[in-house]
């Protein structure tokens, strides 16, 4: 997945410029499954950016669910799945996390029940292409189609391919406390 990702900053004077103009620097998939990847666009953590301008904070993320004021932007591929849940690798179905692996959202998968997960997050996911089904607690599915846009609040949820191509998903997750 090549994603040209171009970031501002600014010149110790305050003058804007263009601060890299490339790759998307955190690039995985699934151990296993080529066609399962995640590329982080962008990531701060509370306290690890500033404007104007800052160092790249995404290099140095260690996990894919932001705490409370971080934020991610991910790009997600999710390939067909044959029309049901499907073998979910380990690294996504609650197995402990591995280097190639998907950390933080490696924890939050539920080992009896792949695919389904939460974290505590508000997420703005958006279809880029493909189809795809989310289903939440009480097995309920909405089916998503490019252009729609799926506000997630920290539910519990699973993403399912149920179509005949992958599906291309940007998700901007922004940490949240849970209430009580």
């Amino acid at each position: 997945m090549a994603i040209r990702r171009v970031v501002t900053g600014h010149t110790p004077a305050g003058k804007s410029v263009f601060a890299s103009d490339g790759p998307a620097p955190l690039v995985r998939t699934a151990p296993g499954r080529d066609d399962l990847g995640i590329v982080a666009v962008w990531a701060t953590d509370h306290g690890m950016t500033a404007v104007p301008g800052s160092d790249d904070p995404t290099p140095s993320m260690v996990t894919y669910v932001p705490g409370p004021g971080g934020t991610r932007f991910l790009v997600t591929v999710l390939p067909p799945d044959s029309g049901g849940p499907g073998p979910v690798p380990p690294q996504l179905a609650g197995a402990s996390p591995a280097p190639a692996g998907f950390p933080g959202l490696n924890e939050a998968m539920e080992a009896d029940n792949p695919g389904m997960h939460t974290t505590d997050t508000v997420d703005y996911d958006i279809i880029m292409s493909g189809e795809l089904w989310l289903e939440l607690d009480d097995g309920q599915t909405v089916h998503l189609e490019p252009g729609d846009i799926v506000i997630q609040t920290g539910t519990r949820h699973a993403w399912r391919n149920r179509g005949s191509e992958p599906c291309v998903m940007y998700s901007i997750i922004v940490g949240a406390p849970r209430k009580g």
